[in-house]
């Protein structure tokens, strides 16, 4: 499709013209981890025994990896979510055990940690979108 064509058709939207399409996430126990993430709530679309994708909103696709050994640390991504106290007393009644909820007044956003079966930690943040479509 032609450029002046596909500007025409989308001259009426707002949202900026870039989103992530994908993150990645290595795991070594494929089955707990794609639990994990559809219990969060992200939306299954593969599942396979090496690779798991789940969609986000807007689009992105967690893409989960099986590897044989992993370095577990910081989730190399963060998420955020529309009510922060209400996911994390969600989070709670799973047994998800998140941390505490704490400020982090220098970015005016709240946050709290949750492990995913690998031992990776996620970090979610309260929703910092800037009230434009997005």
């Amino acid at each position: 499709m032609p450029h002046n064509i596909t500007k025409k058709l989308n001259e009426h939207d707002q949202r900026p013209p870039l989103g992530v399409a994908h993150v990645v996430l290595e795991t070594d126990r494929m089955e707990e981890s794609a639990h994990f993430m559809h219990t969060i709530g992200m939306r299954p679309i593969f599942q396979g025994p090496e690779v798991c994708v789940y969609e986000l909103r807007g689009g992105t696709h967690l893409i989960l990896m099986l590897k044989s050994k992993i370095i577990v640390g910081n989730a190399p991504f963060d998420l955020m979510v529309d009510d922060l106290s209400a996911t994390h007393q969600r989070f709670t009644s799973l047994g998800l055990a998140p941390s505490p909820i704490e400020a982090r007044p220098a970015i005016d956003h709240e946050v709290f940690t949750v492990r995913e079966p690998a031992g990776h930690l996620i970090t979610f943040f309260s929703s910092h979108a800037s009230g434009e479509p997005v």
